[in-house]
């Protein structure tokens, strides 16, 4: 099988997360800035087989997309540009951020770890990317 990778997409850095090659398992990988991100994806792909990457997107309660969005849709789009072959899906991304603030406080993380924003991203993008596997299964 392939992996499956998950964006958290930001303008300043974007979190990534993937599972493992069975897709059983969501593991952060890192953050990145995000304008190195499309060199990043370009060299993880051709060293590992990726079958699907998520990119989250932000939408409001009212499941009507944030204001955010089109930002991330246009970075759909010049991923679709970039990686025509890599298969692609929109994920709704509500709450990763404050549940992976949560799940820091909760593991007694340090005030330093807390405030990590990198840290953040990779945690929201892990949490994405387990959301669609336990959905999957």
């Amino acid at each position: 099988m392939a992996r499956v990778m998950a964006l958290d997409f930001g303008y300043k850095r974007t979190g990534i997360a993937v599972t493992d090659d069975f897709q059983l398992i969501a593991s952060g990988l890192t953050t990145v800035d995000t304008a190195q991100l499309m060199p990043f994806i370009k060299t993880y792909t051709a060293s590992e087989n990726v079958a699907l990457v998520l990119i989250g997107l932000p939408k409001q309660m009212n499941n009507t997309l944030s204001d955010a969005a089109p930002g991330v849709l246009e970075f759909v789009k010049a991923f679709r540009e970039n990686f025509p072959t890599l298969p692609i899906e929109t994920v709704d991304e509500r709450f990763t951020s404050k549940i992976a603030m949560q799940s820091l406080h909760t593991q007694g993380a340090k005030k330093k770890q807390k405030h990590n924003k990198a840290l953040l991203d990779e945690i929201s993008a892990t949490l994405l990317l387990q959301d669609y596997l336990n959905r999957k299964s």
